[in-house]
């Protein structure tokens, strides 16, 4: 892909917060030849920091760091510079995250490991448009697993109400919650 293909408009700004240094490197270099102006932050702090000073046009924001919450510096960059567009990036991908990733300002949402080009297409893409359909959709045992953590969420992580709003035994939902997600 190169830059003349890209329409970043005149503001080119890039925030990446991620606290994974290799990562957050070799995104950045790849995002630089196509035409953005990156600046790194490794931390939430690092991140509202930069957002306070020189809020960016574009953000890529990893959802959990070590020092908090990546939506922190989302809220902070909706605030500042409300027509700034937004992925969040995780390698922790719920749909419960999402909705509250995108309810509170994200332009979308990736789960890693997202490449350059998908970070790109997600920050360029138009509000009309639809997404390709995915080449791995989620088995079925994985979409029952998200639907479930997206209750367990909205019901404020209480495994009673959430049992009984599915209308499932509360050991049986407790069991579930143990395991690991479905592939």
């Amino acid at each position: 892909m190169t830059t003349e293909a890209l329409d970043l408009g005149e503001d080119k700004s890039l925030l990446l917060v991620d606290d994974d240094e290799a990562f957050l490197r070799r995104l950045a270099k790849a995002l630089e030849k196509r035409g953005f102006e990156v600046e790194m932050a490794g931390s939430v702090a690092a991140g509202q920091a930069i957002v306070a000073n020189r809020p960016p046009a574009y953000a890529v924001v990893d959802l959990r760091l070590e020092d908090g919450n990546g939506l922190d510096v989302v809220e902070a960059l909706r605030a500042r510079k409300p027509e700034s567009r937004i992925v969040v990036l995780t390698g922790y991908g719920a749909i419960a995250t999402a909705v509250a990733a995108v309810k509170i300002g994200a332009t979308d949402y990736l789960a890693k490991p997202a490449d350059a080009t998908d970070v790109t297409n997600a920050l360029l893409a138009r509000k009309d448009s639809l997404p390709p359909p995915p080449e791995n959709p989620m088995s079925a045992d994985r979409v029952r697993w998200e639907h479930i953590q997206r209750v367990y969420e909205l019901c404020d992580r209480n495994v009673s109400e959430t049992a009984r709003r599915l209308s499932m035994h509360r050991r049986t939902l407790q069991r579930i919650l143990a395991k690991r997600s479905p592939r």
